[in-house]
């Protein structure tokens, strides 16, 4: 069933603490497929890099979640719909068998796209019965709520994934029309002081969360100033103009590397037009907005740019304590912008902004466990445990992220080099 309305869209993520797994399985399904309809067929089987994978795939491997760790294993009667689904569209869990290779995912022509489609009916179905019977207690409700939450950071990496797909196309192929925001005033850069202390982090056992935001834990703060909002495009301009890519002491070593081999000149998508700045959107070329916040920077741009504005990057502590209190208010995926957002002229002052929605926020912390991990055991205990190496932690959420998929104690983790997903960055002091 398509989602045919912004209405429909917004009702399709209410939060799963309010929604039974019943209503709210479906309702991720559609929202994944709604989020297919701008495409043709051919757009669904492309792989632009090794880091990226094609839609067609996305569609099969959160279908594969549900059926490996749900229905094979809540009904005795079960069988998998294709036994090689199994190799082609398992991930990274070695626990379950092997995998077919994720940089030639795009050279797969079948299964085709209508399979793939047949295979979602058909587990969709079968989960329905499941799902009927279901105890919120039961410990098969758990993989449900993380299969359903699986599939929402599913859905962000289709509309990360389809558009450097696009990006690489001369024809700039359009995914949804959508207006240009005008510019606008920036509303001045403020300083948000933290005093010192010990504070309280990690997901605090409520609701949904993944087994990385755990244990809730005490960490020491030193007074620290956090900036009210995210940079802009604009003042990374003169970052850029200041020759912020050709002055290597303003880089770390790694990063110098990425600059100097792969010839990096302004953020992913950026393109200079005579005088003008352009950038590719999801919605087709079009300049770049000076009071939008900058997207598709890597945690090295994001670092440069600090060292170069006489600041730092937040520690991912020093952002969550922030944000605790903060409304969960943004620019989501529901608004169908696809796009950062210049922030509005009547924000609040006095406290942080642009928290959540827009980019993910590069931090300048580690992915590491936090004191007491423990990684589940079995496949899923393969989920987020066996990444925490030469990652850095980004928080909030950005504007390809459902509401319901957001919360303060989130961990996202990339990569120092990326910039394909919508990230940005604030500053601190």
């Amino acid at each position: 069933m398509a989602v045919s309305s912004p209405d429909r869209v917004s009702a399709l993520s209410a939060p799963t603490t309010d929604v039974p797994l019943a209503r709210h399985y479906p309702a991720v399904r559609r929202f994944t497929e709604y989020l297919c309809e701008p495409l043709e067929i051919e757009d669904y089987v492309v792989q632009s890099m090794p880091d990226a994978s094609p839609t067609r795939w996305h569609l099969a491997h959160t279908t594969w979640f549900f059926e490996t760790f749900v229905l094979l294993k809540a009904r005795r009667d079960a069988r998998p719909f294709n036994f090689d689904f199994s190799y082609l569209f398992n991930s990274y869990y070695n626990a379950v068998g092997a995998q077919f290779p994720r940089p030639r995912r795009g050279l797969l022509s079948r299964p085709t796209v209508k399979e793939i489609m047949a295979y979602r009916r058909h587990v969709d179905e079968n989960m329905r019965g499941v799902l009927a019977n279901l105890d919120p207690s039961d410990e098969i409700a758990k993989v449900v709520e993380l299969g359903l939450n699986h599939e929402q950071q599913h859905q962000e990496l289709m509309l990360t994934d389809i558009k450097h797909v696009f990006s690489c196309n001369p024809l700039y192929p359009v995914y949804r029309e959508r207006s240009v925001s005008p510019d606008s005033d920036v509303q001045p850069l403020s300083w948000i002081n933290r005093a010192e202390g010990l504070y309280e982090i990690g997901h605090s056992g409520h609701g949904f969360s993944y087994d990385n935001e755990r244990p809730r834990h005490r960490v020491f703060i030193h007074g620290c100033h956090l900036a009210s909002r995210l940079v802009t495009a604009g003042e990374f301009m003169a970052f850029i103009h200041d020759r912020g890519y050709a002055r290597s002491d303003l880089w770390l070593s790694n990063g110098w590397t990425e600059v100097t081999q792969n010839r990096w000149q302004a953020p992913l998508y950026w393109e200079k037009q005579g005088d003008s700045w352009w950038q590719f959107t999801l919605s087709g070329l079009r300049p770049v907005i000076p009071s939008e916040p900058v997207c598709h920077v890597s945690y090295y741009e994001a670092d440069a740019y600090a060292r170069w504005a006489g600041a730092r990057l937040p520690t991912e502590a020093e952002w969550e304590v922030a944000a605790a209190d903060a409304p969960l208010d943004g620019n989501f995926v529901e608004r169908l912008t696809y796009h950062p957002l210049p922030l509005g002229p009547d924000s609040q002052t006095g406290r942080p902004a642009q928290l959540f929605g827009d980019v993910w926020e590069w931090t300048a912390s580690p992915y590491t466990a936090y004191p007491g991990y423990r990684a589940a055991s079995g496949a899923l205990g393969e989920y987020n445990g066996k990444f925490m190496c030469d990652q850095h932690v980004l928080r909030g959420a950005s504007c390809a992220t459902s509401r319901s998929h957001a919360r303060p104690t989130y961990r996202n983790f990339w990569p120092a080099a990326t910039r394909f997903q919508f990230t940005g960055f604030r500053l601190a002091k």
